[in-house]
């Protein structure tokens, strides 16, 4: 069958570019990361997965990336999220499983407080909630480190892991031992933050953020797959 093709929503005057895949619910949805789009390895593997299982699946290219419209430097979370509760909530119907990439990762945890309801569980990888708090000391510097300076406002208004996160789905983070750009530190924040109970974090030998080796994609697609009770090869 292969990937599902290219379409476009519009979102206050944006054209946002996004796959939907038809099938069974729940709905799988990828959030990629910041600079990162649809088309990345864990995206297309995840694309494969929900082939062969006959599930739904959204992906989509936020404002400035792949193959949405706009420029990168405008773009600043509270878009990109925006951007991401229009589709889900004009592109998809019934429970979603959302997989989160990096800043991705940060864009699921506000979705899920924004449509409780139809989130039956969230998967972060290499999860970077609140990374302009941790990640730079002022906008100043953050700009001198190549984000914009109204990305970094925009993400110091909608901080996470300063107070409990009221979301009581499953949760699932994957986690690099190595990753350079996302501190370990910052996976166990995030695991103890949400309020549910049920929060497992997946530390990974030797990983780095990218988390795309054969062998994490393989986790990833274990912790989704366990979620939704799914088979990981389709059935004889």
């Amino acid at each position: 069958m292969g990937q599902s093709a290219i379409a476009y929503i519009e979102v206050s005057g944006r054209s946002i570019a996004y796959r939907l895949r038809s099938g069974q619910k729940p709905t799988l949805v990828f959030l990629p990361g910041y600079a990162s789009d649809m088309e990345g390895t864990k995206a297309l593997a995840l694309d494969a997965f929900a082939e062969h299982a006959g599930l739904a699946m959204l992906r989509l290219d936020y404002s400035g990336t792949g193959s949405s419209n706009g420029d990168f430097k405008d773009g600043t979370l509270a878009l990109w999220l925006e951007e991401a509760l229009a589709a889900v909530d004009r592109l998809t119907k019934g429970p979603l499983v959302l997989v989160g990439s990096s800043m991705g990762g940060w864009i699921a945890l506000h979705l899920a407080l924004l449509r409780p309801e139809r989130i039956r569980a969230l998967v972060g990888i290499a999860a970077a909630p609140d990374f302009t708090d941790w990640g730079f000391a002022d906008a100043d510097t953050a700009e001198r480190q190549g984000l914009a300076r109204g990305f970094w406002e925009s993400g110091q208004g909608l901080l996470l892991l300063d107070k409990p996160i009221e979301i009581d789905c499953p949760v699932r983070l994957l986690h690099g031992e190595r990753d350079e750009e996302v501190p370990l530190d910052i996976a166990f924040r995030a695991m103890r933050a949400p309020r549910s109970a049920d929060v497992q974090l997946n530390v990974l030998k030797g990983g780095g953020h990218r988390l795309s080796e054969p062998r994490e994609i393989d986790a990833i697609l274990h912790a989704v797959a366990t979620l939704i009770e799914q088979p990981l090869e389709p059935a004889p």
